[in-house]
């Protein structure tokens, strides 16, 4: 275990629940990314398998929670794409 990887995972962590926060409320895809979502989602899971596999400790934990909060996102994505397509009809 790294300090540095707990703080970077804290950091990235800490921007999701606003993320999702503006996903919900906004009821609009526009301004975000899919693409961007799913290779910062890709990255998570890359990072749980190193540490399932080859390092394993607790932190395994923070990239589970951080990839759950974009996998919410990106829940919130497709919603949101499903609401932009009825507005626009």
């Amino acid at each position: 275990m790294s300090i540095f990887e707990v703080i970077m995972l804290l950091c990235f962590g800490a921007a999701w629940p606003s993320s999702i926060y503006k996903s919900y409320h906004s009821r609009t895809s526009k301004g975000k990314s899919l693409v961007f979502l799913v290779i910062v989602f890709t990255g998570y899971i890359a990072g749980i398998f190193h540490k399932v596999f080859y390092n394993p400790d607790w932190v395994v934990l923070l990239y589970g929670l951080n990839g759950s909060l974009i996998l919410i996102d990106i829940f919130l994505y497709v919603r949101n794409t499903a609401l932009d397509r009825e507005s626009a009809s």
